[in-house]
């Protein structure tokens, strides 16, 4: 696992599985960012997520590049960049689909107090 308050690149399935592993066994929130180079308003939210990661070190955050991990993105349904899905023991509980900077922190909020 990377250091608190970091963004945690998943570059292959392996990486993926194995952080969603360890996410399940310590029970963390789990907010996961899936990007793309080309996407502008990712390259725009990036320094938010990283700031938010810096805010909430209890929470685990991920970033995906969709072209890099197709099959990740599938399994999670995502269609529209960015989307942010939060996970719990490996379950979408939620997902912020678009470069919402509002409301980003208060889903991480609302999911960090489940």
């Amino acid at each position: 696992m990377a250091e608190k308050g970091s963004v945690i690149g998943c570059h292959t399935v392996a990486e993926w599985n194995r952080h969603l592993q360890l996410a399940r066994e310590s029970g963390k929130l789990v907010v996961v960012y899936f990007t793309s180079s080309w996407c502008g308003p990712c390259r725009m939210i990036a320094p938010v997520f990283a700031d938010l990661a810096n805010k909430f070190t209890d929470a685990i955050f991920l970033r995906v590049d969709v072209n890099e991990l197709k099959r990740v993105a599938l399994d999670c349904a995502i269609e529209t960049l960015p989307t942010f899905i939060f996970l719990r023991q490996g379950n979408i509980v939620d997902r912020v689909v678009g470069a919402r900077k509002d409301v980003l922190p208060k889903k991480i909020e609302l999911h960090m107090r489940k």
